[in-house]
């Protein structure tokens, strides 16, 4: 009986039962490596956001923040909707400076009555699943909005933490 066993277990290591399971283990370590895989493809393109092109929403659902980026310089504007008892006026802040560079972007605009904005920060992939889906991208960090006093010429500077969604292709108006 002891002989039996032996026999069975020489005979269950054929040439032909190791290629099996070679075989077996190559579909493994293929499946393995191709979830792997995937997950490293979804981290680059969180890192590769190359271009950040998109109208966002600013800091109120009036105001607009457009990025036009090209190859890493910024240009743009910022529109604010003044307070009904200010004035009816949308005022136009153009994008002066600006960078991308990875995930980082900064940029600041000019001075429109002794006002201006200043941010710096990261740009990130949104829920969005496609570039003309709402936040598709979102800026995060740290927004200046900067006043000159005109008579001292001394700035005041508020600081403000801001998560920009980008806007929707139904949420903006005909272009």
């Amino acid at each position: 009986m002891p002989q039996r066993i032996a026999e069975v277990a020489v005979s269950g290591t054929t040439p032909g039962s190791r290629l099996a399971q070679a075989l077996r283990w190559l579909a493994v370590l293929a499946v393995v490596l191709l979830i792997a895989g995937g997950g490293v493809r979804a981290q680059d393109d969180d890192r590769a956001l190359e271009d950040i092109t998109a109208k966002y929403h600013f800091i109120s659902t009036d105001d607009t923040l457009a990025i036009l980026d090209e190859e890493g310089r910024l240009k743009g504007y910022i529109e604010v909707t003044q307070p009904e008892e200010e004035s009816d006026d949308v005022l136009n802040y153009d994008i002066v400076e600006g960078s991308h560079k990875k995930n980082h972007v900064e940029f600041r605009t000019n001075r429109i009555h002794g006002k201006f904005y200043r941010f710096s920060g990261t740009v990130e992939r949104g829920k969005g699943h496609e570039p003309k889906d709402s936040d598709y991208l979102h800026l995060i960090g740290d927004l200046d909005i900067v006043t000159l006093n005109g008579e001292t010429g001394k700035e005041a500077v508020r600081t403000v933490r801001v998560y920009l969604k980008s806007c929707g292709k139904s949420e903006r108006p005909e272009e």
